[in-house]
Parts: C-alpha cells; sequence; structure tokens
C-alpha cells in the first residue's frame, strides 16, 4: 500500500501550476470584456485540477501494466515501482475523473454553453486514451497535439466562454500561448524518456523527432509562447509585465540544450510549470491594472 507521501508525489503536484495557468489566463480575457464571475472560474479550476491529476493516475496506470516504467528514469511511479496495485491507482484515476465530470456538469448549467458538455466528455476520454486502451495515441506521437488542444486552447477559451459567453483576441493569443507552455512541458519530460520509450516502442513526439530535434522544438514552443502575448501590448502596454518570467524561460531552454544528462531535465518539468503560471499571472495582473489603476 503506497503512503500518503507516494499518492501525492503519483499526482504529479509540481505540474499543477499547468492546470491553473489556463484557468487564470482564460478568467483575465473574460475580464477583459468586463465579465469574470468567481464560481465559473472555480468551477472550471476543479475541472482542470482533476484532469491534471486523473491524467498522471491514469498514465501511471497505464504505463506500469505494460511495463513502460520498468527502467525510469524520472520520479516514482506508483504502477511501475510497485508502490500501489494497478487496481488502486486505476480507481483514482477514475475517480478524479469522476470529479472533473461533476464540476463540469455544474459548470455547463451554471453557463448554459451546453456544446461544452460534449467537450467534457471528449477531455476525459482523451485523459484516458494518452496511455490508455488498445492504442493509447501518446504511443504513436499524438500527445502534444492533445495536450495542446485541451490543457491549452479547450481550457483557456472554455474558461472564458462560461464566463463571458463569448471570446476575444485575449482569450485566443493566451489559450495558444499556455498550450505551447504545456507542450514544452511534454516535450521535455519525453525527451528525458527517449532511450527508455524507444525500448518499449512508445513512439512520442521526441522519439520520432530524435533528440537534437526535439530540443530545439522545446525551446521553440517556449519562445513563441513567451513572444505572442506582444500581441496584446498595443491595447494593454502592462502586458509587457510577463516578460519577468523570460529569465527562466532562458533558463529552461539553456537547461535543455546544453544538458546532456537525462535526469538534470527533471528540473526542467518544474520550470515550465511556472513559467506557465508566471506568464499567466502576470498577464492578469496586467488586465487588473489597465481597469483599475490606469
Amino acid at each position: 500500500m503506497a503512503t500518503p507521501a507516494q499518492w501525492v508525489e503519483g499526482a504529479r503536484l509540481r505540474t499543477l501550476p499547468m492546470a491553473a495557468a489556463p484557468v487564470i489566463a482564460g478568467t483575465a480575457a473574460a475580464q477583459t470584456l468586463y465579465e469574470a464571475r468567481v464560481v465559473p472560474a472555480l468551477l472550471a479550476l476543479v475541472v482542470a485540477l482533476a484532469l491534471q491529476i486523473g491524467v498522471n493516475y491514469a498514465n501511471d496506470y497505464s504505463d506500469g501494466v505494460r511495463g513502460t516504467d520498468d527502467e525510469r528514469v524520472g520520479p516514482l511511479r506508483l504502477t511501475g515501482s510497485g508502490a500501489a496495485t494497478p487496481r488502486e491507482v486505476k480507481t483514482a484515476a477514475f475517480a478524479c475523473f469522476g470529479i472533473a465530470a461533476v464540476a463540469g456538469a455544474a459548470l455547463v448549467v451554471l453557463s448554459q454553453q451546453w456544446w461544452l458538455a460534449v467537450v467534457g466528455l471528449l477531455a476525459i476520454a482523451a485523459a484516458w486514451g494518452y496511455t490508455g486502451g488498445k492504442k493509447p495515441y501518446g504511443y504513436m506521437g499524438l500527445g502534444d497535439l492533445f495536450v495542446f488542444l485541451f490543457f491549452g486552447l479547450v481550457a483557456t477559451l472554455g474558461t472564458t466562454i462560461t464566463q463571458a459567453g463569448r471570446l476575444n483576441m485575449d482569450a485566443w493569443v493566451m489559450a495558444v500561448s499556455t498550450g505551447l507552455f504545456a507542450c514544452a512541458l511534454l516535450m521535455a519530460n519525453n525527451i528525458r524518456d527517449i532511450p527508455g520509450d524507444r525500448e518499449v516502442g512508445k513512439q512520442t513526439l521526441a522519439v520520432r523527432l530524435g533528440d537534437p530535434k526535439a530540443r530545439l522544438t522545446f525551446t521553440a514552443e517556449l519562445f513563441v509562447g513567451m513572444v505572442l502575448p506582444l500581441l496584446l501590448v498595443p491595447g494593454n502596454p502592462w502586458v509587457l509585465l510577463v516578460y519577468a518570467m523570460t529569465p527562466l524561460a532562458a533558463n529552461a531552454a539553456s537547461t535543455v540544450l546544453k544538458t546532456p544528462e537525462r535526469r538534470e531535465l527533471i528540473p526542467v518539468l518544474k520550470m515550465c510549470g511556472f513559467i506557465n503560471l508566471g506568464v499567466t499571472v502576470l498577464y492578469a495582473v496586467a488586465v487588473f491594472v489597465q481597469q483599475y489603476v490606469g
């Protein structure tokens, strides 16, 4: 039986800033339309956090039973290490998906955006299908695309539209930016795992690209994610505040480009989470300052 500390580690709580970031960005974008609302924002946050934790447990379970984690460089996995039984980890994953479904249903009813119910079901299916099922898309190199769609576009735009009922340029720019940061985190994770994934036939995008191109792709994702908010500066010069995160982004890119030791890439995952969170929080501050300070 896993200890409480092992369950926390299994949930990958260090990546939770990636779940909060699109909700913050989407809520701030809604506020540019003077439509930010607390209750829908909190419900969106519950959905994002539950899906984030659920997909981590789902990946832990599916990779563990497939033997993908038998030779692992990164942090502890519950199933692969034997700290918890596959059934326990699978149950934890579906419990999280259930919480996401309940919060999502409440959000749909509150916002009257009924079509989002279908999107929510697709998000849960995507969370399980990343490494679960007979043909997991994460093993075919499609994980990055789905992360961009669901942890970038869907999470951010969904947060905005459930509060404001419509979208604007701010929502789209920040959705793409957060999606790219989420992809960068996944790419760093998969660069670290290239040797092991290649051995077990897990054809992630990093494996398909090869080590050098994967590292360049990571850098490009960070760079474009950081540059995109410049599109919002003409309407709100305070958006330049997000560039306080530039040193951390430069550090992450430098580490990935110059570090051959794969274990040393593990801190980059945390860096990506805080880059995403920092950019979205500073964007929200920029919106507040423009509207209430001038």
